[in-house]
């Protein structure tokens, strides 16, 4: 892939660094142009942009790779990557703002802003506070919900808030961490409820506009044809492909962002500065900005992946819309984000004064792992590793690991069974409490099930085994499913369930909190 031409920005304060050789800790890693070709090559990633941002300067903001597979355009410093949980910080910040300017408490409870908000607990409906919906604690499940957003749903916000109170927690309220995308939906929500100014149109004038951030837009509808962005891309039945943004309207708040390099690195500059501007007016005070970045709700540190014994944590949190945790000694806040076709970094070494953007057109976070990693050891000054071949490892194992799952499935097959009824009798419409409708129908000679609200979501149910079947999606970018039916002992279907094929699907396929109930055939008039 070609290299783009190194092209410096000015940053928030006029000035531009230019950085030679450089000792341990300062300036740019030497052979970092080179590193960052081998991560395109090795983790077959099409582009990436890297801002790297320094005491006060950009040092680094350019692309490397090409926007999209098979064309020679390249990544530049301007191109645009959806930059998914990445957003979140931005939610929170424009919290923050309101709650400077004493609008709102984090500590409010939610149905107090948000009038008929409610959780399936009435204790947890009353106790909810504008920090919890924020910090991952709410009892759900791990991604419980992304259904109703992933894929593409034509469901609006405040549908999609009114279905939390028919999801059952995983867990009690505020005992342990799971992340969500649904209540920062909600809590997006609080900023018109209070302000009469939408989550959009707050982020554009009240962070882009005195930023500069003037690349970056909340929505891909905000994306002219032939500008500068660069195209998803999704492994489809084992081959890169490029792929459709997706439209993330309907959940905003917790990843609809696009961005490119030269602008996230004036918000990383904004954030080093903990508010302040270059002018000395702030977006939000240095109060707030402790706030957004101290421990709010503890994660379990577990073990460092297999080869990696540096990614031990001593302590490991979550704050307000980003990571906290150490790295050998040193204080880093960080947060990554994924949508269909891209995945991204930012990350912050405070006592460094030191914050670095990777942003990648292909899903594999391995890529942007070995750069975190390679950047974080030169600024320490502690010694080289071999990352790159490290995480090349750790993805291998991972993927691996997948395939011999999905295999061993296969082989413990029963090919000989047969489903206990006739297709038709398994066809109908069928609802799960908090998703909704989905249809069975069969359509020459092969059952199809459709969701009601993600019209994407088309697929032949292929026979698995006894009442089990495979949903195969015609949209390859949605995980495979399998679908099972359960019979009452008169012989009629009483539900069906689902669960992810492969146990390296994404957590946003929350099959596993499905359950479907036939809905009975309305009475004749």
């Amino acid at each position: 892939m070609s290299l783009i031409r190194h092209r410096l920005i000015p940053t928030l304060l006029g000035a531009v660094l230019i950085c030679g050789a450089a000792r341990a800790g300062e300036g740019l890693p030497p052979g970092f142009d080179d590193y960052a070709a081998r991560v395109l090559r090795e983790f077959h990633v099409p582009g990436i942009a890297v801002a790297i941002v320094k005491d006060g300067k950009v040092l680094l903001a350019k692309g490397y790779g090409v926007r999209r597979l098979g064309s020679p355009t390249p990544v530049d410093e301007h191109s645009l990557f959806g930059i998914g949980s990445n957003t979140k910080a931005f939610t929170t910040a424009a919290l923050a703002m309101l709650v400077d300017e004493g609008k709102i408490s984090w500590d409010d409870p939610v149905y107090e802003r948000l009038p008929g908000f409610a959780m399936y607990d009435p204790y947890v409906s009353h106790e909810m506070t504008i920090r919890d919906l924020v910090t991952h604690r709410s009892g759900m499940g791990l991604g419980e919900g992304d259904l109703l957003i992933f894929p593409q749903s034509n469901l609006s916000p405040d549908q999609i808030i009114h279905r939390l109170r028919f999801m059952k927690p995983a867990s009690s309220f505020r005992s342990r961490f799971a992340y969500d995308n649904l209540l920062y939906i909600a809590a997006g929500q609080i900023l018109p409820a209070v302000t009469q100014v939408s989550w959009d149109d707050t982020i554009r004038r009240r962070i882009f506009a005195p930023l500069g951030m003037t690349d970056s837009n909340v929505s891909v509808r905000d994306q002219s044809p032939g500008a500068d962005v660069a195209t998803p891309h999704s492994m489809l039945d084992g081959r890169l492909t490029p792929i459709e943004p997706m439209n993330l309207d309907n959940t905003a708040p917790a990843g609809s962002i696009n961005s490119s390099a030269a602008d996230m690195a004036r918000w990383v500059l904004l954030r080093l500065n903990r508010g302040r501007m270059p002018d000395g007016s702030r977006l939000f005070s240095e109060k707030q900005a402790a706030e957004m970045w101290s421990a709010q709700t503890i994660l379990p540190t577990g073990a460092p992946p297999e080869g990696m014994p540096r990614l031990h944590h001593f302590f490991s949190a979550y704050g307000l819309g980003w990571f906290l945790a150490d790295y050998q000694g040193h204080y880093t806040v960080s947060h990554t984000g994924g949508v269909a076709g891209y995945v991204s970094l930012v990350c912050l070494a405070p006592e460094k004064n030191l914050g670095f953007v990777v942003l990648t057109n292909a899903e594999e976070g391995a890529a942007f792992e070995a750069i975190r990693y390679k950047l974080l050891d030169y600024y320490f000054d502690l010694p080289e590793t071999g990352w790159l071949a490290a995480w090349k490892s750790f993805s291998a194992r991972e993927q691996a690991r997948g395939q011999e799952a999905v295999k061993k499935a296969e082989s413990a097959r029963d090919t000989h069974s047969r489903p206990s009824l006739p297709l038709a009798k398994y066809t109908g419409l069928y609802r799960d409490d908090w998703y909704g409708r989905m249809t069975i129908s069969l359509e020459n000679g092969s059952l199809v099930i459709r969701s009601h609200h993600a019209p994407q979501m088309v697929g032949e149910l292929r026979h698995w085994q006894f009442d089990t079947f495979k949903a195969h999606w015609r949209d390859r970018g949605i995980e495979d499913a399998f679908v099972t039916f359960s019979l009452t002992p008169g012989g009629e279907i009483s539900e069906f369930t689902m669960k992810a094929v492969s146990p390296l699907a994404d957590f946003s396929f929350d099959y596993q909190d499905l359950r479907f109930r036939p809905v009975p055939a309305p009475a004749p008039h």
